[in-house]
């Protein structure tokens, strides 16, 4: 099959998923001339025997002590901050952050983020060949980022957050809430694609798993 995926994007984007390339489509309407331009931008996988299912990814995102991610500031300058997130479900993820700041700002302005989380970072000499490399599981992920105005899901939010980074004391988490709510903003991220994942890692016979192969 040629397109293992077509997602339709929020509003305007598009992305296609063809053997391991992404192409992100953009439609856009100028409000000068009222034509549609279509912008393309390709991401490629250059190592598809390291491409890891979905599923194996979104576990990546879950386990992974922080999640690196990535805004265009209003400037068109990019900003890229380690994060705390925990998720609803596959789809949408959390977190919290003061009440302004550089996140805001872009989102304000750019809400389209990337995610990339990395775990079983070990830097390895190949065991056959002698390589200087880096085993490693990643995942990265698009989506879309809005600022959560209503309480009830704010405090959804912070409790998955606590649950996940926190779970023994809960008991604390009601009184937390109560003190600082009113100054703490909540962020939700909506993906807008299934995660990526990418694995680099040797068997104990020393060979590299490839293609999905588990031990």
């Amino acid at each position: 099959m040629l397109f293992s995926s077509v997602v339709i994007l929020f509003d305007c984007w598009y992305i296609l998923r063809i053997r391991g390339r992404f192409l992100f489509l953009y439609l856009h309407s100028s409000s000068s001339n009222d034509k549609n331009r279509l912008k393309i931008i390709e991401i490629n996988m250059r190592k598809i025997s390291r491409e890891m299912d979905s599923q194996w990814a979104l576990d990546i995102m879950r386990k992974a002590p922080y999640i690196t991610v990535s805004f265009t500031r209003p400037d068109d300058t990019a900003y890229g901050v380690p994060l705390s997130l925990a998720s609803k479900d596959d789809n949408v993820w959390y977190f919290h952050c003061a009440p302004d700041g550089d996140k805001l700002d872009a989102i304000a302005v750019n809400p389209e983020v990337c995610l990339s989380a990395v775990t079983k970072c070990q830097p390895t000499v190949g065991p056959k060949d002698g390589t200087f490399t880096l085993q490693y599981r990643s995942a990265i992920a698009f989506g879309k980022a809005e600022i959560v105005t209503d309480n009830d899901e704010k405090i959804l939010a912070l409790r998955l957050i606590s649950q996940r980074f926190l779970p023994k004391h809960m008991d604390a988490f009601d009184a937390a809430v109560e003190r600082s709510l009113h100054r703490t903003a909540v962020v939700k991220i909506t993906l807008l694609a299934p995660p990526t994942g990418k694995r680099k890692q040797y068997d104990k016979n020393g060979d590299e798993m490839k293609y999905g192969r588990m031990e």
